[in-house]
């Protein structure tokens, strides 16, 4: 049967056209951006579990720089306490100098001003030592704060250096003006020795800590990378066969679409 007033096989082509364009359409779209999911039309399921990967990838990712710069601060204060024990290995020699007995009055005063000179020197350290503005030694505890995006992800690394001067390594009221004097001032330095070495130890368990730490979620971060590719990520050879298949179709559906007006045009004929 002819009719003019209906054509099912026009609409079924134009139907056929349309999906096919909008197919095409949306794949280009995927070749342009490299995703297979640009809108939650296209899976929202997957939109959602790339959104959450996303979120765990960006908080690994900071916590991280976060580890980074807390093993920096902790290497920093390491650095620090290096010196000061070099200090108080100079301190070590002179008080052993001073306890001899066989130094003259002035010997012992030029002992003693070089000894002191040690112990302003190392509070001087424990004032001015500071990393990115923040001063390295304090009895605030240093706090290192890492997450994997989730809720029960997070942890709070502390660790105290605690405050260095000749005062808290119970230096402040040590001399080396006379044997005596020189002798205490020995044990006290043996001790202050033993105390920064404590220090560095402490220092050193946590810069493991964080350095593991740190390790751990660069590694985290690449494997969930890895997985938000395989869900978000166009398989670029898949979707350019596509775009090939589309392309084929629309061109095909064109000329089937002009194949129905051309029938359409045949019933003008019956009327000439």
């Amino acid at each position: 049967m002819i009719s003019v007033l209906n054509s099912v096989s026009q609409l079924g082509a134009e139907n056929a056209l349309s999906s096919t364009q909008a197919s095409l359409q949306n794949t280009l779209l995927q070749l342009s951006t490299g995703l297979k999911i640009n809108s939650g039309a296209d899976d929202a399921a997957g939109l959602s579990i790339a959104a959450g990967l996303g979120a765990n990838i960006a908080a690994l990712t900071q916590s991280s720089q976060n580890a980074s710069n807390g093993v920096g601060l902790l290497q920093t204060a390491d650095g620090a306490l290096s010196q000061v024990t070099s200090l108080l290995n100079k301190a070590v020699t002179l008080a052993t100098e001073a306890a001899n007995g066989q130094l003259t009055a002035a010997q012992s005063t030029a002992a003693d001003a070089a000894y002191q000179s040690i112990l302003t020197e190392i509070t001087q350290i424990g004032s001015t030592t500071n990393f990115n503005g923040t001063a390295v030694f304090s009895a605030t505890p240093m706090t290192t704060f890492t997450s994997d995006g989730t809720t029960g992800g997070t942890t709070t690394t502390s660790t105290t250096t605690g405050a260095l001067s000749s005062t808290t390594l119970a230096l402040d009221s040590t001399d080396l003006t006379s044997v005596a004097k020189a002798t205490a001032a020995l044990t006290a330095i043996t001790a202050a020795i033993d105390t920064v070495s404590g220090s560095r130890g402490t220092i050193g368990a946590s810069v493991n800590q964080l350095t593991a730490d740190a390790n751990v979620q660069n590694a985290e971060v690449t494997n969930l990378t890895s997985a938000q590719n395989s869900v978000q990520n166009a398989d670029i050879g898949t979707t350019v066969a596509k775009m090939t298949q589309y392309n084929v179709l629309e061109q095909t559906g064109m000329a089937a679409l002009s194949q129905t007006n051309q029938a359409e045009q045949s019933v003008l004929k019956l009327l000439q």
